[in-house]
């Protein structure tokens, strides 16, 4: 079945799209950006698509080792800090020229008011058995950060208070007022190293998100706390069937997640002095849990191509979670495929989400279309770039035809796309084909590399009085990136690209 949709692209249209796609994205917890495919993973993510800032889990958890305790001769209880693997860490960012987007957690265990835990890794996410403590370590942190690297880099580094405090699983009880008295300390010991730094919070995920955002702003007002930025994070998909090692989850209707969003949009200009405020989505992803096979497939780069297209509609920053798949939140992956958060699986192989991502950072411009299908921009020389997607919830073995008019001067036109979909840029179903190996080969992950990349074409066309026209037919779950610009002429003397191809 092709149902069909045309449209007319008008040129001088200024349409709102506030594309921050590539803003920020998340990892796994800091100290695993020690290991080599971790770094490599990253650095490809970097080549492709160049993200600003980077977040994630683990910053003060024992295994980055800053926070230790001694006795001295006297028998007083000392704190010293270690930043031997954060120097080792943040040097690698910048390479990459990545900032990182620094969460305040978890609790170093010497420092821990109690013994609860989280993930495999065991971050400690009970409040600190003293708050002078914990403020003295933030402090020496960000103070040797300046230090390093300077006043003018570092301030730009956003900083987060704490991860989902409103989930018991991530702060002891999910004491909301507990979380506040975290909040104003870290919020004044931040402020007190340098007043340029940018602090927000609270850092909450879909459960009584409402009632969370509204009473943190109220604590905040009459706190006085001149917050920097709001944060939250969102996910979209209804809740996951275990089996075996995954967890099967279906996709839930875009509008409702963006209803979510703009109510917290709508809370936050409700208070005078917060109006306006800038609202960072510091993770998003569709399914919340790290072992959910959508995250590795087509399907997932559709319904991401669709988020994108509206996400900036109310936030600052949105925070793809994660940007890789060595992760360790449920213990060390069995297989490359495993419904893992990352855009790139284990052995740098991209998923189709990545390019999705890569799609969106070319869109820059005047956007002149948006629909539920695409998004389109003018380029400052009067050429296009845009991206179809066809995001469906359930096969219906139904093909989207988009057919697009430009008004483009009369002259001859080069078409450029490059197309994601299930039979051209799928790695997943090679993996399937293969076997399903847990431990790749040369050769296997090589031929996984190839069959990830997007199927390029190009042509030539004329314009018209009328324009000139577009079409693209998208299968289920595709989506098509496309440049249309005029040809240039760089042929070398006596070249005939007819002849060549003896079509003369």
């Amino acid at each position: 079945m092709i149902v069909s949709k045309n449209y007319v692209v008008d040129p001088d249209a200024h349409i709102p799209f506030e594309n921050h796609a590539d803003d920020c994205v998340g990892t796994g917890r800091m100290g695993l950006a020690l290991t080599k495919e971790y770094q490599d993973q990253l650095a490809l993510v970097q080549e492709e698509i160049g993200f600003r800032h980077i977040r994630g889990h683990g910053l003060f958890s024992d295994d980055m080792a800053i926070y230790h305790e001694y006795k001295d001769e006297s028998g007083e209880t000392r704190a010293e800090y270690n930043f031997t693997y954060l120097d080792l860490v943040m040097d690698h960012y910048l390479k990459l020229s990545i900032r990182p987007f620094l969460e305040l957690g978890f609790m170093p265990e010497q420092m821990a008011s109690g013994n609860q835990t989280v993930f495999y890794w065991k971050g400690n996410v009970t409040p600190p058995k003293d708050y002078e403590t914990w403020c003295d370590m933030v402090q020496a942190t960000l103070r040797h950060l300046l230090e390093r690297y300077g006043t003018e880099e570092v301030i730009k580094w956003p900083i987060e208070v704490w991860n989902e405090p409103n989930l018991p699983g991530f702060w002891e009880h999910a004491d909301m007022e507990e979380y506040f008295r975290l909040f104003r300390k870290t919020f004044d010991a931040v402020k007190e190293v340098d007043s340029k730094f940018r602090v927000g919070g609270p850092a909450i995920c879909g459960v009584d998100d409402e009632r969370w955002i509204r009473s943190f702003l109220e604590f905040c007002s009459r706190e006085t706390i001149p917050l920097d930025f709001v944060t939250r994070h969102h996910y979209t998909t209804e809740l996951p069937e275990k089996v075996g090692h995954y967890g099967y989850a279906k996709l839930s209707e875009s509008e409702y997640g963006f209803q979510n969003l703009h109510k917290t949009r709508e809370i936050v200009d409700g208070f005078n002095e917060y109006k306006g405020r800038d609202i960072y989505i510091t993770e998003f992803n569709t399914s919340y849990i790290p072992n959910c096979p959508i995250h590795d497939t087509n399907q997932n780069a559709a319904y991401i191509a669709h988020q994108l297209s509206k996400l900036g509609d109310d936030n600052q920053s949105y925070s793809y979670w994660t940007f890789g798949d060595v992760f360790e939140e449920n213990g060390v992956p069995f297989t490359p495929f495993h419904g893992g958060f990352g855009l790139v699986a284990n052995g740098c192989i991209p998923k189709p989400t990545f390019w999705t991502f890569q799609f969106y950072k070319e869109l820059t411009g005047t956007c002149v279309h948006k629909s539920e299908e695409a998004v389109i921009v003018k380029q400052k020389d009067g050429s296009y770039r845009g991206v179809a997607f066809h995001s469906c919830l359930k096969r219906r073995g139904k093909v989207i035809k988009l057919d697009f008019t430009f008004p483009v001067p009369k002259g001859e036109y080069v078409l450029l796309t490059k197309t994601v979909d299930e039979e051209t840029c799928n790695p997943l179903k090679l993996w399937h084909d293969m076997g399903e190996p847990a431990s790749l080969t040369k050769e296997q992950v090589k031929l996984l590399k190839e069959s990830a990349r997007p199927f390029v074409s190009s042509e030539r066309m004329l314009s018209n009085e009328e324009g000139g026209r577009v079409s693209f037919q998208i299968k289920e779950n595709g989506v098509i990136y496309f440049e249309l610009k005029l040809v240039g002429k760089y042929s070398d003397r006596g070249y005939c690209y007819e002849r060549v191809m003896q079509y003369l």
